[in-house]
C-alpha cells in the first residue's frame, strides 16, 4: 500500500465540494443522539428520581437539551459555516427550528397513529430520519448562514 498515495487522496478529499456539509450532517448527527439522551435522562431522572409529571419533565428535558444541542451545533457541528452573527440571532433561529422539527414530529405521530390508524411505532422511522434531515438542512441553511 502506498501511504503517499493515500494522503494524497485525504487531502484531495477535504477540497471536494461535498466534504463540509458531509462533515458537518454526521456531526450533527452525533450531536443529535447525544441531546436526544439528554433529553431522555432529564426526562427519566424528574419521574424516577424527583416523582414530577411526566409533561413537565419531557419540557424541562427539552429546554435542556435545546441548550446542549445549540452550543455543540453551533461550537462543533457548524463552526466556521457561514457568517458570523450574534449568539441572540443563531440562538433565536435556533430555537425556531428546535420548534419546527418538533411540530413536525407531532405530525408524522397524528398522521401515522390517529389518521391513518397504523401502530404506534410507525411514525419512529419518519422522528429518526426524515424529520432530522430537514432540521439539518434548516440548520445549514438559515440558523448557520
Amino acid at each position: 500500500m502506498n501511504l503517499e498515495r493515500v494522503g494524497a487522496v485525504a487531502r484531495s478529499m477535504k477540497t471536494h465540494p461535498a466534504y463540509a456539509p458531509m462533515t458537518q450532517f454526521v456531526r450533527f448527527g452525533l450531536v443529535g443522539v447525544f441531546v436526544t439522551l439528554v433529553n431522555f435522562g432529564v426526562y427519566w431522572a424528574g419521574i424516577k428520581l424527583f416523582a414530577l409529571d411526566p409533561n413537565l419533565t419531557w419540557a424541562v428535558g427539552f429546554v435542556v437539551a435545546f441548550l446542549v444541542g445549540y452550543q455543540l451545533q453551533s461550537k462543533w457541528s457548524f463552526a466556521g459555516h457561514g457568517s458570523e452573527r450574534k449568539a441572540l440571532v443563531h440562538g433565536s433561529r435556533y430555537l425556531i427550528v428546535a420548534l419546527v422539527g418538533f411540530a413536525i414530529n407531532s405530525l408524522w405521530v397524528w398522521l401515522c397513529v390517529r389518521w391513518m390508524g397504523f401502530p404506534t411505532w410507525s411514525p419512529l422511522p419518519l422522528v429518526l430520519f426524515v424529520t432530522p434531515l430537514l432540521v439539518f438542512l434548516l440548520n445549514r441553511a438559515w440558523v448557520f448562514k
